[in-house]
């Protein structure tokens, strides 16, 4: 029951983490329908100058600072580049986006090196905030996952109860109408995809400590993302919570529990072919859960698109 906890706990942490990427890529795909392949970028780049700031001014001015530096460099990004490839159709927005995403990697390996960097928690979170049957749960976690709901209430109010947050949603779906009523659409857009990388530039502040800032970080995320949002549904905060947490559950409890495949097959009436050394399938009888963790959410994916090809709280389009 105690590793349970621990687990529960530790793929809160990741799913959270991953929700902070996913929502704000979320709202720019669906809104905009831009395949935005850099979006993983700007995390690493929030981790990187949250790093920078952090020698001079400390943690927590790098957490405030960064991710402002973070979205104001993608709503540049997309004015001065997405608006003008947009109107050439999603080939060339891949192109660009894709373009985007090695150009930050060279950038910052060119900037900062290939190493790791020293980015460390600081010290008034580094410390055990309580154990679970001698695991020890540090401080940092704590704070990772209250940051991570408290943008999510954020956001859920921000969308749901405000007038800027009515004005996004509708130009989410009807954004000719919105802009007949004189809403300007195209700064709302920039908005909206400059909150976004925000969001993404917070991620790499508060993970950059804990699982590294090197120049490789926004490729280990940058695939699951996508993901993500899948399982969610475009569109859906909500959704990319939901998705966010059951990938975080999946990857952490499948890497905890060392559960041979042979014997889920064996449960379920499949019995152990005879001359095993000869059966061109002898390999999945070897298999264990932690081998094909980081596989999970995509097969969880394939399923999704199968049985429910708008996601978990997308709609369906008429």
């Amino acid at each position: 029951m105690e590793l349970i906890l621990v687990n529960i706990i530790d793929g809160l942490v990741t799913g959270l983490l991953l929700f902070m990427l996913s929502a704000g890529l979320t709202l720019i795909f669906s809104m905009m329908g831009v395949l935005n392949f850099a979006h993983a970028s700007f995390y690493m780049l929030g981790a990187y100058f949250a790093y920078q700031i952090s020698i001079a001014l400390g943690f927590w001015v790098g957490l405030l600072v960064a991710p402002l530096i973070v979205g104001v460099m993608g709503a540049g990004v997309e004015r001065y580049g997405l608006r003008r490839v947009h109107q050439y159709g999603h080939v060339p927005e891949l192109i660009f986006t894709f373009g985007l995403a090695l150009l930050i990697e060279e950038l910052v390996q060119f900037i900062w090196g290939k190493n790791q960097m020293p980015y460390s928690i600081p010290e008034v979170l580094d410390f055990t905030a309580f154990s679970i049957a001698g695991n020890s749960i540090p401080a940092f976690k704590i704070f990772m996952i209250f940051t991570s709901v408290g943008i999510f209430i954020g956001l859920l109010f921000i969308l749901t109860k405000t007038r800027v947050g009515m004005i996004i949603q509708a130009a989410l779906s009807y954004p000719r109408t919105v802009e007949a009523l004189g809403h300007n659409v195209p700064l709302i857009f920039m908005g909206v995809f400059g909150v976004g990388t925000a969001l993404a530039g917070v991620a790499g502040v508060i993970a950059g400590p804990v699982l590294g800032t090197f120049p490789g970080m926004a490729f280990v995320l940058g695939s699951i993302v996508f993901v993500t949002i899948v399982i969610g549904g475009l569109g859906s905060l909500w959704g990319a919570l939901v998705a966010s947490l059951l990938i975080g559950w999946i990857t952490t409890f499948a890497k905890s529990y060392n559960i041979a495949m042979s014997d889920i097959l064996n449960g379920l009436g499949i019995a152990t072919p005879e001359n095993m050394s000869e059966n061109p399938l002898r390999d999945l009888w070897t298999v264990t859960s932690p081998q094909i963790a980081d596989i999970l959410p995509y097969i969880l994916m394939v399923l999704i698109l199968i049985f429910r090809p708008a996601g978990l709280f997308g709609k369906r389009e008429s």
